[in-house]
């Protein structure tokens, strides 16, 4: 299976945060949910996909190249939509699009427009006249008229209301019948990763702590409920943060398995959410 994305062995070290050797990779025609706390490192990792940021050490290849040597190629055929306005505000959207439409060799005007009118953007608004969904639905139509094979967002559905945030995913789930486009998700919003991922990347704290496909996920991990009585040592090496109250205790286990053969019927098993892993995990 061809790789569109490939990561191996990143490093990034700031003073106060280290992006530690992380490794993953995103086939081609696939949505990857990229997951985790506020700082875990996803911006970083991102900013350096794109070459904002420069590494210590590690490889990044996009379609196959290196990230640096073959930037401008490369960036040709991305399409990034940012978590905020990038875009000049006092430009309609006709004038920014004019502008955008010069860095692109296979920018398809009629394919913007479409857009546009498909998101009611009227293009003789100011950017600045328009609202924090309608923003982002310029820049996914900006992102999506130049034949990028690879669209990166971060945070797209950050602060937008749930209608909005439908119609994206709405768009995402549509692109992707191209087998040949991929989309790099980044978001703590996982309940749309739910709806339209096939792989999440879990990062916390600098470090990589799965990265799977989504069904695979939801099938190794479960949410574990019982009585106190039940903690013995053994139990104890099978669970990711315990929560104990008063009427007995709650965690996660990557290990349904030996769970089901050691209590059997005196626990109850329930399905997580990706939001249980993540918190549970970051506060094990």
């Amino acid at each position: 299976m061809e790789n569109i994305l490939e990561i191996n062995n990143l490093r990034k070290e700031y003073k106060d945060f280290i992006l530690n050797n992380i490794s993953f990779s995103l086939p081609r025609g696939f949505i990857m949910g990229f997951i985790g706390p506020n700082g875990a490192g996803k911006s970083t990792t991102i900013r350096l996909i794109m070459n904002l940021v420069k590494k210590q050490a590690g490889e990044i290849k996009i379609f196959g190249k290196d990230n640096i040597k073959y930037e401008k190629e490369i960036k040709e055929k991305i399409g990034f939509v940012y978590d905020e306005n990038y875009y000049y505000e006092q430009l309609t959207v006709k004038e920014m699009g004019k502008i955008v439409s010069q860095f692109y060799k296979n920018w398809q005007q009629q394919v913007f427009d479409n857009y546009l009118k498909q998101f009611n953007i009227k293009k003789d608004k100011k950017i600045k006249e328009l609202s924090k969904g309608m923003k982002m639905k310029f820049s996914l139509a900006v992102a999506l008229s130049h034949k990028a094979e690879f669209i990166i967002m971060d945070e797209p559905t950050s602060g937008l209301d749930p209608i909005f945030r439908s119609e994206i995913l709405d768009i995402l789930y549509n692109l992707i019948q191209d087998e040949n486009v991929s989309i790099f998700f980044s978001t703590h919003i996982t309940t749309d990763l739910e709806k339209v991922a096939d792989y999440i990347t879990f990062i916390n704290n600098g470090s990589i702590v799965f990265s799977e496909e989504k069904d695979s996920v939801m099938e190794k991990y479960a949410i574990i409920k019982g009585s106190k009585e039940l903690l013995d040592k053994d139990i104890k090496k099978s669970l990711l943060n315990i929560r104990e109250n008063a009427y007995g205790f709650e965690a996660l286990t990557d290990n349904k398995e030996a769970i089901k053969r050691s209590l059997k019927d005196r626990v109850i098993i329930e399905k997580p959410s990706l939001e249980d892993i993540m918190v549970f995990s970051v506060r094990k």
